[in-house]
């Protein structure tokens, strides 16, 4: 028993049980104008129980006029031919009945009840089910049989009666093998079992009562509570809150559906209300593979490190320095592969291998991976992709760069991580029978193994480092040469070649930051201070002596390096040219300045022209980076081929390789092969 109060008045609310888990709403379609639902219509109902699925056959009304008639006749003939008996559908040669069959309209009822209001007070039976009856056209299907039926029997109707038997043919009998539970477990949850089970329920034919019929009235009455008394209401007696909870109880069904931890997209509010270690496992579950630091800052600000080291032990392994999840976490027992059906211990033998594999070396290939494993192409693509990019004709590379950091900071955990590998590698020697050339890595990798562990970006940034330690001590030595040389009353002018610049190796190869040459030179044009109030005959003021000695050493600098290159972008000259004055020897004649205008002059001064190349307005290089320079005539049998690439890459700047070369075979009158067209692009 409840009140509830709706200002001004006061309404007793009852709970009725006598109908409990007996009530069912009907909810019926919209009727056509030829249909009424009264007792008439009601011809035949049966309802299937475990299913909750309920059949209704009502009458249509024919005399009516919004009825086709030629309509109906038709859809019956179709559908029980020209005879009739009493296995027919429409036995009046008329279709003069519809069936509806029912659909589950919420999986969940239990928030819903029926009410009924009779002299001041609410009674209230909570609902079993809900059901939306649709038309069934299941007579369709019976007329497409009766269709072929008809036109078997033209077909059959040629033949000779007289016809000799059929001959005997050949069978072959085949004994099924044992069922296994895997597969028996595949056959329960498939639809065609679900479909075989559902049809194997019997119906139960049930009476139709109509509206106003004498057990429809008595039926009626257990909608109302049957006693009011609280002797029999005692689980009543209760606190509203508590009350509302029984009649309105939360969905189990959304609970269950609702995800324990997130699955494709994880929502960080609902993750961190986890224990640390299911959040990890969760974490690494998706993501798969992981650095340390990427992990400590999704778990929050609070986390403890040692914990998470903990944690993250139990559900991955160390790989290159990055954390990638284990084999049996992705792959739990009793499952199996969802391309092959291998069990899940096989699936995790083949991963281990692969991870073992990234653990000696960057690069691992498919093929190989294939051929020791014996898993078939999708379950070993599903192994690499977890944690390897495709490098098209190299492989598959390791898509992390190795986390030198944790390495450093964790040697416990690395010596501990390398002994479970030597634990795997061993297992896995003994399944695999692996060979010596599986075990260890190529030569030429081993050697170097190091420099492949540490990208450009790393080196630039170390060499960087190492140039900011040595600063001060430049910048000291500098200004101690200024004041000695401000102090001689002798000489008016600044000596150059007092100043130690510090020589570093330099690579044709391998480019070179030279962000911390001008950090260096602090206002230097190309090495040398240009301040305002300086009396120096700077950027070019030279005496006329030393012009000519200057103008050589430039264009020679220039020649040189445009034999070797080619092609270059202003600020890849200027970077060369610093890189330069940084191997000279002290008080060298280029010391004494030289500007951007100066070196652009002498580059068109030694046979170089200016490519103008139509880069797209979009991007974001730097106007240095779109000048680009390249040797016009270098002297050798390629002038001609390399002159026709400059003119078509002023044009666009993007190219095909076959149109390079079809224009070079236009334009030179001969075919070029594939080594000389790469000789010219390189």
């Amino acid at each position: 028993l409840m009140n509830v109060v709706c200002f001004p008045f006061q309404i007793d609310v009852f709970l009725a049980r006598s109908l409990l888990e007996k009530l069912y709403l009907f909810q019926y379609p919209i009727r056509p104008a030829s249909m009424t639902y009264d007792d008439v219509t009601h011809l035949s109902a049966k309802i299937k129980p475990k299913q909750q699925k309920v059949e209704l056959e009502m009458a249509i009304d024919t005399l009516n006029p919004n009825y086709c008639r030629s309509k109906g006749e038709q859809i019956a003939l179709n559908v029980d031919g020209t005879c009739t008996d009493e296995t027919s559908t429409y036995s009046s040669k008329l279709m003069d009945k519809q069936t509806f069959c029912s659909s589950q309209a919420a999986s969940n009822v239990s928030r819903y009840a029926a009410a009924v209001y009779k002299k001041g007070e609410l009674h209230l039976t909570p609902l079993h089910g809900i059901l939306q009856l649709r038309p069934s056209f299941t007579y369709l299907d019976k007329a497409d049989a009766k269709h072929r039926e008809r036109e078997a029997a033209n077909e059959g109707g040629d033949s000779s009666q007289d016809e000799a038997e059929d001959d005997v043919k050949q069978i072959t009998v085949r004994f099924s093998r044992p069922e296994t539970e895997q597969a028996r477990q595949r056959r329960v949850q498939s639809y065609e079992f679900l479909q075989k089970r559902q049809a194997e329920e019997h119906w139960v034919h049930l009476h139709y009562y109509g509206l106003k019929d004498s057990r429809s009235e008595h039926e009626r009455q257990y909608l109302y509570s049957q006693g009011h008394g609280l002797a029999e209401n005692t689980e009543l007696i209760k606190s509203p809150s508590e009350y509302l909870m029984m009649l309105m109880p939360p969905s189990v069904e959304e609970e269950n559906d609702k995800p324990m931890a997130p699955s494709n997209v994880l929502s960080m509010a609902q993750l961190r209300t986890l224990p640390l270690a299911d959040q990890i496992k969760i974490l690494m579950k998706n993501v798969k593979v992981m650095p340390f630091a990427n992990l400590m800052s999704l778990l929050g600000s609070g986390s403890d490190s040692t914990a998470v080291l903990r944690c993250i032990q139990q559900v991955a392994m160390l790989v290159q320095g990055n954390w990638v999840v284990k084999s049996d976490v992705l792959y739990p027992k009793d499952t199996s592969s969802p391309h092959s059906g291998v069990p899940a211990e096989v699936l995790c033998r083949g991963r281990d291998f692969v991870m073992w594999k990234f653990t000696q070396d960057r690069w691992v290939v498919r093929k190989e991976v294939a051929t020791v494993t014996k898993l078939c192409p999708e379950d070993v693509k599903d192994f690499l992709e977890h944690m390897s990019v495709a490098r098209i004709n190299k492989g598959w590379e390791f898509m992390l760069p190795y986390d030198e950091d944790f390495v450093k900071k964790h040697p416990d955990i690395v010596q501990r991580q390398q002994m479970l590998w030597m634990g795997i590698q061993a297992k896995l020697e003994k399944v695999y029978n692996l060979l010596k050339e599986h075990l260890t890595p190529k030569k030429q990798e081993a050697q170097s193994a190091r420099p492949l562990l540490v990208s450009g970006e790393q080196r630039v940034n170390m060499a960087k480092a190492k140039v900011k330690q040595n600063y001060g001590q430049l910048e000291k030595e500098f200004q101690k040469q200024k004041a000695e040389m401000k102090s001689n009353d002798t000489s008016g002018k600044m000596d150059v070649s007092s100043i130690r610049i510090k020589e570093e190796p330099v690579s044709d190869e391998e480019p070179m930051d030279t962000s911390a040459y001008e950090s260096l030179n602090n206002g230097l044009v190309n090495g040398l201070h240009a301040e305002d109030n300086s009396t120096d005959p700077l950027n070019g003021h030279l005496p006329g002596g030393c012009i000519d000695r200057v103008a050589q050493e430039l264009k020679a600098f220039v020649s040189s390096t445009f034999k070797k290159q080619f092609v270059l972008t202003l600020s890849e000259l200027k970077r060369l040219f610093n890189l330069h004055l940084a191997s000279l020897p002290p008080g060298h004649t280029l010391f004494s300045g030289i500007s951007d205008k100066m070196l652009q002059d002498m580059v068109l001064d030694t046979g170089c022209k200016q490519i103008l190349v139509p880069f797209p307005p979009q991007t974001a290089a730097s106007p240095d980076e779109l000048k680009v320079y390249a040797l016009w005539e270098a002297g050798d049998t390629y002038d001609q081929h390399r002159q026709v690439l400059l003119e078509i890459f002023s044009k666009n700047y993007r190219v095909r390789r076959n149109v390079i070369q079809n224009q070079l075979s236009q334009e030179c009158g001969e075919d070029l092969n594939k080594q000389e067209v790469d000789r010219v692009l390189k």
